[in-house]
């Protein structure tokens, strides 16, 4: 090896930070991320839950160098092997399973910590196997944030996996205790476990170009947690008044959950938090991998009924559908990713127009370019009869891959 620097990729800003890093641990490139809020005068430099992703990278890679400025305002990062659960790495295992303990200032979903961490597991030496306890896991969809619940990451996320060869059935997701958003948003005291057992050499390049199609049902899950569990048939009775009259095969499931407690072990000064309801709707198209998901929850404040939840929930999905395109602005980031980083040809992937103008997806092709990859092409969809106006993503791998794996 060379004695010579790694040269830095240069990043400013809090946006995408998560991509950012994980865009970096894939492609081996070593960043630089400066202006991390300088300008807040009460809380400048890194939040409490990209701290704790800094930590969870940590714990699924090996030689990673991880540099953060006294003021939090600038970090470096070096990326190392993304090793998973293999014996004798991560911060503390128990067996194969590296438990990552969220902080109670945490005002992010489950989901920040799960999209990226999917992201890197097909491309692990060994298993990916995480297990996610403490006080700041919320479970649930947050308002604030806008991250998704963790029954839409399931039912409308890890199912895409299977379009790049990677199977569904050897990723699993166990929630062992629910929870919604605490007092000020911050904290839930949930328990997650995702196993995602499915790694591979290259993702196959993916031909998602066809019409979505029409949908042919709708599920979703009612969940409610330290509350009456009259609130689950409220939210589905709601749902299913907006969605019955467009589709007939309707099913949602409820899920009642006592709230957890949450103190120190041993401690009788325990409380009860993640008190709260919601409701994820998925859609499913008559068109294969066509899946369009919407998630609401009542704020953690309250002041909101669950017929509002339901009613609001049914019509945000219907206003997804009509977004077009085969996948939702939600999954897109995933989608287009393991695209960029499959084998060396030419993927498509058909979005609707407003998914394809959001500031995220642009963002991604300007970092994804920055990491080496190549430029997008964009057109517009063939037999465009129905007027939806979507676009055409043209994608080609760079043939990244698992190199901790030599064999398909």
């Amino acid at each position: 090896m060379s004695g010579s620097k790694p040269e830095f990729l240069r990043f400013t800003g809090h946006r995408a930070f998560t991509q950012r890093l994980v865009l970096s641990t894939l492609t081996g490139r070593p960043v630089h991320i400066s202006k991390i809020r300088s300008s807040s005068p009460t809380h400048p430099g890194l939040a409490p839950h990209e701290i704790s992703f800094l930590r969870l990278l940590e714990a699924v890679t090996n030689g990673s160098v991880i540099d953060v400025s006294y003021s939090g305002t600038t970090i470096t990062y070096q990326p190392g092997l993304i090793t998973g659960s293999a014996p004798g790495v991560g911060a503390s295992l128990a067996g194969d399973l590296i438990e990552h303990v969220l902080p109670a200032n945490c005002t992010r979903g489950i989901t920040y910590f799960l999209l990226p961490l999917a992201l890197l597991a097909p491309f692990s030496k060994a298993h990916m196997n995480v297990r996610f306890s403490g006080p700041g896991v919320i479970t649930s969809a947050t308002q604030g944030t806008g991250d998704m619940s963790i029954d839409s990451f399931r039912t409308a996320v890890l199912p895409l996996y299977g379009l790049f060869g990677i199977p569904p059935t050897r990723i699993e997701l166990r929630v062992l205790t629910r929870s919604c958003a605490g007092p000020g948003g911050k904290g839930g005291g949930g328990v997650v476990e995702m196993r995602f057992e499915s790694q591979v050499r290259l993702p196959k390049t993916l031909h998602l170009n066809r019409r979505p199609g029409r949908i042919r049902r709708v599920r979703g899950v009612a969940y409610c947690t330290g509350v009456s569990a009259s609130h689950n048939s409220r939210m589905i009775t709601a749902a299913r008044g907006v969605l019955n009259q467009l589709v007939s095969d309707v099913h949602v499931a409820a899920q009642y959950d006592p709230a957890p407690l949450v103190g120190e072990k041993g401690s009788p000064h325990k409380k009860k938090i993640g008190i709260g309801f919601g409701l994820s709707l998925v859609a499913e198209s008559s068109a294969e991998g066509v899946i369009y998901a919407a998630d609401e929850v009542a704020p953690p404040e309250g002041g909101m009924v669950p017929e509002d939840i339901g009613t609001r929930c049914a019509y945000q999905l219907l206003e997804i559908i009509a977004q077009g395109g085969c996948v939702t602005a939600a999954s897109a980031p995933t989608v287009l990713t393991l695209m960029a980083m499959g084998s060396e040809d030419v993927g498509r992937l058909r979005l609707g127009r407003q998914v394809a103008g959001r500031e995220e997806i642009i963002g991604l092709a300007r970092d994804l370019k920055a990491f080496g990859a190549s430029s997008w092409g964009i057109r517009d969809a063939d037999s465009d009869d129905d007027g939806t106006g979507d676009l055409v993503f043209s994608v080609k791998g760079t043939g990244v891959g698992n190199v901790g794996r030599k064999v398909a």
